[in-house]
């Protein structure tokens, strides 16, 4: 046998047996951040993958309500299948009243509360939630404890730069998207379909 194939085999054996290991089904919260592109797009990847297994899916995105985006006009086309919430009044740098986003992530949450509360949603995508925590429009305990209350089988994506360590020590899985280079550090300007 060749050192490949038996480097193939041995390794196969290792997934394998970590495979049969792993019983346990339930809910999932899963945390994106990192000062890297494609954050979003993950999660939004996530529901395009929930929506072929017919699962029901919320979402609410924080911050960045001034613009749409090509997510929300895709996802609008599933109205049966995708609860759809653009909640921001767009990025604090342009809004520059803190009085009025902290009002604005305060009803965006009560729609995420009800999504995270019903059983009929599957997947709930709380976009840029990390964002909303990191400027303390939101008390973080009050997030936790509403999403540690959630459904059993229900699954939550939040995204954004700055998670905070204590919603990442809540998490099941967290992933950091590390920014190596991005078009917009050489003056190109956020293009549909990649950005928006």
């Amino acid at each position: 046998m060749n050192k490949h194939k038996q480097k193939m085999q041995e390794q196969k054996a290792a997934v394998d047996a970590r495979i049969k290991q792993a019983k346990d089904k339930k809910g999932l919260i899963l945390v994106m951040t990192g000062d890297g592109k494609g954050k979003s797009s993950s999660a939004f990847g996530m529901i395009a993958r929930s929506l072929g297994h017919k699962m029901h899916c919320g979402v609410v995105q924080f911050i960045k309500g001034a613009m749409s985006t090509g997510e929300e006009r895709f996802f609008n086309r599933f109205p049966d299948e995708v609860e759809y919430h653009v909640t921001g009044d767009g990025y604090t740098w342009n809004t520059q009243d803190r009085d009025g986003d902290i009002a604005t992530a305060e009803r965006g949450w009560e729609i995420a509360k009800k999504m995270i509360s019903d059983p009929k949603f599957d997947l709930v995508v709380l976009d840029e939630l990390n964002i909303v925590l990191k400027m303390g429009y939101l008390e973080i305990e009050r997030v936790l404890a509403d999403l540690q209350a959630k459904p059993e089988l229900q699954h939550i994506v939040i995204t954004g730069r700055d998670a905070p360590e204590k919603l990442i020590e809540i998490a099941d899985t967290v992933s950091e998207v590390q920014l190596v280079k991005h078009a917009f550090q050489n003056g190109i300007r956020a293009q549909k379909g990649v950005e928006l």
